[in-house]
């Protein structure tokens, strides 16, 4: 039961949300109005409280020539809050998923019904300055109200994307201002927002159906006995082999079969007589 399996549904899910907010910028302004500076805001995946306590600690980096560099603002950072279950998106568990397998087409991608889980993120903006970070507040929110809709491949199988909902579920600021003049002012953003995903199980690989055979059974059939094979219905595909067939690529082969005595008849078992 529990053997590994590495379907990437979270890892996805993770890259889709950090892809939202990796591209915002602020701008600075001089007193006549011209544009002073463009900064984009780096993006990390982390907690706020390293980043804070790297902000406390002051410099942490020393260049080659002697220089301390201390970590700049603004800048944001998400993490993943908590994973829940979500009772009101189940599915049918025993429900099989399918997809072609690449490279061949004689076999299948199989998987059971994806597993519904509400991820909770967090976003954190950290700035200096005010201005700064009602720049970036300002960039995010008007996208939200309060829902906005991304869409991944969640896992390797899935040949479709699939919409995955994400919801703002509220926004609280913190200034943390303590000590003297000289101490270093930081403000941070809080977005809190809740993604209605799915993950799904292990991935198996399995031979794709190109042959059904149904024997009927007829009492009576032949004289003497409470039951015979009467007739076999042998139903089949013939096509290309290789990555690039399609189902339009192959024609079905329909073989009626019955009971006898010569080769390609069945005996009173249902075999096929040779």
């Amino acid at each position: 039961m529990f053997t590994h399996f590495k379907s990437d549904s979270l890892r996805n899910l993770v890259i889709a949300f950090g892809s939202l907010f990796n591209n915002i910028y602020i701008k600075r302004y001089e007193s006549s109005g011209a544009e002073k500076e463009s900064m984009r805001i780096p993006l990390a995946y982390g907690n706020k409280e390293k980043y804070l306590r790297r902000i406390d600690e002051g410099g942490s980096i020393t260049n080659e020539d002697g220089t301390v560099v201390q970590m700049t603002l603004p800048r944001m950072s998400f993490e993943i809050q908590n994973v829940e279950y979500d009772t009101s998106r189940k599915r049918n568990t025993m429900q099989k998923l399918t997809s072609q397998y690449s490279g061949d087409d004689s076999k299948l991608h199989t998987t059971y019904a994806e597993v519904p889980y509400t991820v909770n993120f967090n976003l954190y903006i950290m700035s200096k300055f005010m201005a700064d970070g009602l720049q970036i507040i300002e960039q995010i929110l008007p996208y939200f109200t309060p829902e906005f809709t991304v869409t991944i491949n969640p896992t390797s199988l899935a040949q479709t994307k699939m919409d995955i909902p994400l919801i703002l579920n509220s926004i609280d600021n913190e200034e943390e201002w303590e000590g003297d003049y000289d101490t270093r002012r930081s403000l941070t953003w809080t977005l809190s927002f809740s993604a209605k995903s799915y993950i799904y199980g292990r991935i198996a690989n399995n031979e794709r159906i190109k042959r059904v055979m149904a024997t009927l059974f007829d009492g009576g059939v032949p004289a003497g006995t409470t039951s015979a094979a009467a007739t076999m219905v042998d139903i089949g595909v013939t096509g290309p082999s290789g990555a690039s067939s399609d189902v339009s690529n192959y024609s079905p082969l329909i073989t009626l079969r019955n009971w006898g005595s010569t080769a390609g008849n069945i005996d009173i078992n249902g075999d096929i007589i040779t």
